[in-house]
């Protein structure tokens, strides 16, 4: 199974993802995901694909929790 693996390809990495693997390139030439060529192929560490996804979901937790105190001070809540 493509995410028991510490590197994973292009493919491996997108559908571990759930991404299409142009997204990836895209995500990998904006440098939101950190990857590294071996010969002509861009690798991929599992580790870094979860911080990342860790990194997301945290900043959604917070985006949220922000949204939540801004809409219930202007309904007169605090």
């Amino acid at each position: 199974m493509a995410d028991s693996r510490e590197v994973m390809n292009i493919r491996q990495a997108s559908q571990y993802l759930g991404v299409s693997p142009d997204t990836l390139y895209k995500y990998v030439g904006e440098q939101k995901i950190t990857a590294f060529k071996l010969g002509k192929r861009w690798r991929f560490k599992k580790l870094r694909l979860d911080q990342l996804m860790e990194e997301k979901s945290t900043q959604m937790e917070v985006l949220s929790k922000k949204k939540t105190q801004v809409a219930a001070k202007a309904a007169g809540q605090t």
